[in-house]
C-alpha cells in the first residue's frame, strides 16, 4: 500500500457501495421510525445521495444533542439516519482500508476482533509475562482528559491528509470535523468519531513503541496500561508521556493517572485486574443494581417489556462471568427476583 493515495473518492460512490453502508447501519436498528422511512424509497434515497456526493453538494443535517449519565455525564451528539448512513460509507471505504492497517497490535478500542474482553485478557497475559522477568511489577494507568473533547480538528485533519492527498476525499473530511466554527472537539456518537480517535493516537503509540521502546503496553481508545520493572521507570515515563501528549497533541492527562504495585490490581475496562484472577469492579456493580431498580419501578408502570430487560440482563451476565463473579452474580440478581 503506498504511503499517500489518490483519486479513491469518487471511484467509491457507488450504489452497491452506499447501499452496504446502509444494510450495515440499520443493523438491530430495522424498526426504528427512520429506518423504515429511509427503505420506502429506497432506491431513490440512495442515488440521490451518491448524485450529492459527486457533485460536492452533501449537506449534513444539524446535530441532535443529548446527555447520558453513565458510566459517567457525557453529552452525546448524533445526526440523521441518512447522514449515519454516509458516515459508514465514510468509514468502511476510507478510514478502515488505508488508516486501520497503521495501528498496532495492543490497540482494542472499536475495532472488529478486538474490544474489551481481548484487551482484558492481553492485560492479564502482560502482567504474567513482566512478573515472570521483573522483581516486582509497577503500573502506570493514565487516562486522558476530556479526550473527545478536546482533540485537536486541525491535527486530525493534517493526520488524514497526510495519508490520502484526494481533494474530494479532503473537501467531504472538512465538512465531517469542521462541523461547526470550533477548532477542538469530536462529537461522541459519530460512527466516524471512535475510528479519529484511533487515528488520533497513532502518533501516541508509535511515540510508546517506537522511541520508548515500552513492551507491556495496552490502550482502549484514551485509557492505557504500561507496565514496568521499578518505580523510577513508571515516574519517568510518565512524564514524558505528560510532555508528548501535551506538546504534540495537545491533550492532558486526568487527575486519575497513577503509577503503583501491580499486587493492588488494576482498575481498567470495567474489571479489576490481577496476574492471577479478575474482578467486576465496583462502579459496576452499583450500574448494575441502579438500573435493576429502575426496570422495576419503570416494568410496574408497563413502560418496558420484560424483553428488554431479560436482555440487559443477559448482556451484563456474560459481562461478569468473564471474571471470577458467579457468587456475586447470583448475589445481585436474587435481590431483585
Amino acid at each position: 500500500m503506498p504511503k499517500r493515495v489518490n483519486n479513491v473518492f469518487k471511484e467509491n460512490i457507488t450504489f452497491s457501495k452506499l447501499l452496504e453502508a446502509h444494510n450495515k447501519c440499520k443493523k438491530n436498528k430495522r424498526f426504528k421510525k427512520q429506518v423504515i422511512e429511509f427503505e420506502m424509497d429506497l432506491e431513490r434515497n440512495i442515488i440521490e445521495m451518491g448524485r450529492a456526493l459527486l457533485s460536492g453538494s452533501y449537506i449534513f443535517s444539524k446535530y441532535f444533542e443529548f446527555t447520558i449519565y453513565e458510566p459517567k455525564e457525557r453529552k452525546i451528539k448524533t445526526l440523521n439516519y441518512k447522514d449515519r448512513v454516509i458516515l459508514c460509507w465514510y468509514v468502511e471505504n476510507f478510514l478502515k482500508p488505508y488508516f486501520k492497517p497503521n495501528f498496532i497490535e495492543d490497540s482494542y478500542a472499536c475495532l472488529e476482533g478486538k474490544g474489551t474482553h481481548r484487551a482484558v485478557k492481553k492485560t492479564v497475559k502482560y502482567l504474567r509475562s513482566a512478573s515472570s522477568c521483573f522483581n516486582t511489577v509497577w503500573v502506570l494507568k493514565c487516562d486522558i482528559k476530556k479526550f473527545f473533547f478536546n482533540i485537536d480538528r486541525n491535527i486530525l485533519f493534517s493526520m488524514l491528509s497526510r495519508k490520502i492527498k484526494d481533494k474530494y476525499f479532503l473537501e467531504f473530511s472538512e465538512k465531517i470535523i469542521f462541523y461547526d466554527k470550533e477548532e477542538v472537539g469530536i462529537p461522541i456518537g459519530n460512527y466516524t468519531s471512535q475510528y479519529f480517535a484511533n487515528i488520533y493516537m497513532t502518533l501516541f503509540d508509535k511515540f510508546i513503541k517506537e522511541k520508548l521502546k515500552i513492551k507491556y503496553y495496552i490502550r482502549f481508545m484514551d485509557d492505557f496500561v504500561l507496565l514496568f520493572e521499578s518505580k523510577e521507570k513508571a515516574r519517568k515515563v510518565l512524564l514524558e508521556i505528560r510532555n508528548y501528549i501535551g506538546k504534540v497533541l495537545k491533550l492532558e492527562l486526568n487527575s486519575k493517572t497513577a503509577y503503583f504495585k501491580e499486587k493492588q490490581g488494576i482498575n481498567f475496562l470495567d474489571y479489576r485486574i490481577w496476574k492471577t484472577h479478575l474482578l467486576i469492579r465496583n462502579q459496576s456493580k452499583k450500574k448494575i443494581k441502579r438500573k435493576l431498580k429502575n426496570f422495576q419501578k419503570l416494568y410496574k408502570e408497563n413502560k418496558i417489556e420484560l424483553e428488554y430487560i431479560t436482555a440487559c440482563i443477559n448482556s451484563w451476565k456474560g459481562h461478569s462471568k468473564f471474571a471470577n463473579s458467579y457468587n456475586l452474580i447470583n448475589k445481585i440478581l436474587n435481590e431483585f427476583y
